[in-house]
């Protein structure tokens, strides 16, 4: 059976360290470098269902998208069992689930997060948007549709419970994708020439601005827009390991939820 330094080593094949921002924390974060994996849990993030999920199917390790710990959002200053981060850790580590974090260094792969994003979305030749980080995709539609039209396809294509869009009152052609929190990338696919920009976390002014900036704006979420690259992971891992059991997290979706209003 392959380690786990054997199985980080291939995913960084995939999606090699140096891609990673300075601020990010990848590659394997928790648990034996030389410990031997028959089974491996793939997930967006390593949730505490997550951790109870890959310790009940006997998982030895979890790849997962975002950094279990260590990241600047959330630093690591103590590992207690009375404290959210510190409880999972701990149960990570005494049941020896290793993790192995693919995080901007996944975004920015080919094949990556934001390639799966624009081949969801049926994307025609997508390429680099180009951002300095070369994160962002862009590609065009088959044929022009209307706004609406493409956010409930945006919606339905990525599972999403709900979205948020604002029209600049052109029809979708050209499309930008980002993955995840990629608001800081909108000026970009503005002087791409893209009629629309599909990301999530944007914040309201964004939203306000859009029509003067000429450009349409939907925000499917965070988790929606990343999670496609999971099973890319699965599909990856078991034809690099075809001695391994590699599964999708069934336990980790959409937390957000969304009312309509009457």
């Amino acid at each position: 059976m392959p380690t786990v330094r054997e199985i980080e080593q291939s995913l960084f094949d995939l999606a090699p360290r140096e891609g990673a921002m300075a601020w990010d924390n990848v590659g394997q974060l928790l648990g034996n470098p030389e410990g031997e994996v028959s089974r491996v849990l793939v997930a967006l993030d390593i949730t505490e269902d997550v951790a109870d999920e890959a310790i009940a199917a006997g998982c030895g390790l979890i790849v997962s998208h975002h950094p279990v710990m260590n990241c600047k959002w959330l630093p690591v200053q103590t590992v207690r069992s009375d404290t959210p981060q510190g409880h999972l850790l701990l149960k990570l580590l005494t049941n020896g689930v290793a993790a192995v974090c693919m995080h901007t260094n996944l975004d920015v792969a080919k094949g990556g997060v934001n390639d799966c994003l624009a081949e969801m979305l049926r994307l025609i030749d997508p390429g680099p948007l180009g951002d300095p980080e070369g994160l962002c995709r862009m590609g065009t539609l088959e044929s022009p549709m209307p706004l609406q039209d493409f956010a409930a396809f945006v919606c339905k294509s990525l599972g999403c419970n709900g979205i948020r869009f604002a029209g600049a009152g052109k029809p979708v052609r050209r499309v930008a994708v980002g993955g995840g929190a990629c608001e800081d990338y909108e000026r970009f696919a503005i002087d791409a020439g893209c009629d629309t920009f599909v990301t999530s976390d944007l914040a309201y002014h964004t939203f306000l601005d859009a029509k003067g900036k000429g450009i349409n704006l939907i925000d499917a979420g965070h988790f929606p827009t990343e999670d496609p690259v999971c099973a890319k992971l699965v599909s990856y891992l078991t034809a690099r390991f075809p001695e391994l059991a590699v599964s999708k997290s069934a336990s980790h979706r959409e937390v957000i939820q969304y009312i309509k209003g009457e």
